[in-house]
């Protein structure tokens, strides 16, 4: 006889088999995978027979309403950026204000600001040529050039909102979101700097040779003249990062002043701060720089527009399908059957548990090979296990950046980021596995030591 309490456990083991199989082994969509596992964890957790299945669906539009606008509007602020040209002016001001001698810092910190609102691939196709372009000025440093792109991107990408992970997260984990903007920069931004040092050290022991694009003319960068200003530029990448934290610094302010006049200013800043409406805005930005710069008809603007959503509309469903798994293994009781392994429903057992949310994601990461569904289970499990911030004796926004510190270990064939990496550097298997994995890994666990560092001294953030 199975003992009641590992029951639910066996269902979340079976889940995860699930996932990782479908997509491992029968290469089915991510989309699919896990919106198959959410139904089996369904069907074999408690509940009405009738209504097991409805309430995946519930779930998945429980989600999708939490993150759905967000990732659409992210997605047409990300393409408006690369085709006017604001994105190719904000990385050649980095340029132009660091120096040629500073330009994998440049490179790296474009990555970094880029990677906030745009995919991380779309980043990577846009800086790679220019790491070219230097190397053929100065016949040197290609190496660091193209990692320091990929550290800026990576970091970004799997640490601050609203790219899709860490997005997903701070709403499965009911982070607020300027929370989730502070602590995921607060992580990155010293991580970057030691992965820069990496990038250095890799470059001095690496020699590898920039090979041509097979068939394929090198892309030509526009000319200045033809590029938008820098702050325009910049301003739909900095307006909702300002907006959301705003609202978050003067929620913070308001519950600890009480005053009257902090509650309206409170009340003006949850309206400005929504993510929806703050990314609208930033979107219409973006849309009308596109027009300016390139002069385009509204017919034409509607179909860059579509393309936009077309990408981000994947993006949505997986993420969707991800949080209606995550609330499916809080149906089968996993939250009661790891309170009473660990004994203790508020026992401080923090180090523990972020340990566990690195180690899970890395595990998933290196099985799957997307850092994104690694972000989207792992955030779900731990959030079916009830933990909260005093459990971890720290703010939950830590338990977030360990999990994307851990899905950051372990990229390599089975990852589409190791193909971009490796085909728009023009490296060879056994090349990107020397660069890009072994960054990548690096990256990761020293995101995961600043974490641990930042839940111990600044554990309330």
């Amino acid at each position: 006889m199975i003992d009641p309490q590992i029951v639910p456990l066996l269902i979340l083991l079976l889940g995860i088999v699930t996932v990782i199989g479908m997509i491992l082994l029968l290469r089915v969509n991510a989309f699919v995978a896990l919106i198959s596992a959410a139904m089996l964890v369904s069907l074999l957790s408690p509940g009405q027979f009738g209504e097991k299945i409805k309430r995946v669906a519930e779930a998945f539009g429980e989600t999708a309403g939490g993150i759905g606008i967000v990732i659409a509007l992210a997605a047409v602020i990300g393409k408006c950026l690369m085709d006017s040209g604001a994105a190719d002016r904000i990385v050649r001001s980095f340029l132009k204000v660091l120096g040629e001698k500073r330009a994998s810092l440049a490179l790296m910190g474009s990555g970094f600001v880029l990677s906030v609102p745009v995919f991380f691939d779309t980043v990577f196709y846009l800086l790679v040529p220019l790491a070219r372009s230097l190397w053929r000025r100065t016949h040197k440093n290609y190496v660091l050039y193209i990692t320091a792109i990929a550290t800026g991107g990576a970091l970004t990408h799997t640490l601050v909102p609203p790219t899709p992970g860490p997005l997903l997260m701070a709403d499965t984990l009911g982070i607020d979101l300027g929370v989730m903007i502070i602590g995921g920069s607060l992580i990155g931004l010293p991580t970057a700097v030691v992965g820069l040092l990496v990038c250095r050290l890799m470059n001095r022991w690496l020699d590898l040779p920039v090979r041509p694009y097979s068939g394929e003319p090198e892309i030509e960068p526009l000319a200045d003249d033809q590029l938008p200003g820098l702050w325009i530029s910049l301003l739909p990448v900095l307006l909702p990062v300002i907006l959301i934290s705003a609202n978050t610094v003067t929620k913070m302010l308001a519950e600890s002043d009480g005053s009257e006049r902090m509650q309206q200013a409170a009340n003006v800043t949850a309206l400005l701060g929504n993510p929806n409406l703050a990314l609208l805005l930033s979107a219409a930005i973006a849309m009308g720089l596109l027009v300016r710069q390139r002069g385009l008809t509204l017919n034409a603007l509607g179909k860059t527009t579509e393309t936009a959503l077309m990408s981000g509309g994947v993006i949505i469903l997986i993420t969707s399908a991800g949080g209606a798994f995550g609330k499916m293994l809080r149906q089968c009781g996993i939250e009661e059957s790891i309170q009473n392994f660990a004994g203790a429903g508020e026992q401080n057992v923090g180090i523990t548990l972020l340990c566990l949310g690195f180690v899970i994601a890395a595990v998933m990461k290196v099985a799957q090979g997307s850092g994104t569904v690694s972000m989207i289970v792992t955030s779900g499990i731990m959030a079916s296990m009830g933990i909260t911030a005093g459990m971890l004796g720290c703010h939950m926004v830590y338990l977030a950046t360990a999990i994307g510190a851990g899905s950051l270990v372990g990229s390599w064939m089975n990852d589409s980021g190791f193909w971009i990496f490796a085909r728009m550097s023009g490296l060879t298997e056994s090349e990107a596995l020397k660069t890009w994995t072994v960054l990548l890994t690096i990256l990761g666990t020293v995101a995961f030591g600043f974490t641990l560092l930042a839940a111990r001294f600044l554990p309330m953030l």
